[in-house]
């Protein structure tokens, strides 16, 4: 049993990763559109616009990090790990997003 718990299959982790950061992706891509179609239906105003363009940058700051993660795990069979700058970006840019899509909602 102890020669079984040491020998991990390294495909799996990467694997549910990657499926993670897509799911994230799509999610956030939903997020941004539906803030934009609420903030540009019924008239655009100034503020409307600012907040659907800001909306639009945070996702493409996120698309970015997907896309650069993504293409890490892909890449290798060790990935490298996820740089904090690249976490905290991510991790920004998603908060910033739905802080924006709420304000827009209310």
């Amino acid at each position: 049993m102890t020669d079984q718990a040491a020998v991990r299959d390294p495909g799996l982790q990467p694997e549910r990763t990657r499926l993670a950061w897509r799911r994230t992706t799509l999610s956030s891509t939903v997020a941004a559109v539906l803030a934009a179609r609420a903030a540009l239906h019924d008239g655009a105003t100034m503020l409307s616009v600012l907040a659907c363009a800001l909306g639009l940058l945070l996702w493409l700051g996120f698309l970015a990090v997907a896309h650069r993660r993504l293409t890490d795990l892909s890449a290798t069979s060790r990935p490298r790990p996820l740089t904090r700058r690249a976490a905290a970006t991510a991790t920004l840019c998603t908060m910033a997003l739905a802080v924006c899509a709420t304000a827009m909602v209310l």
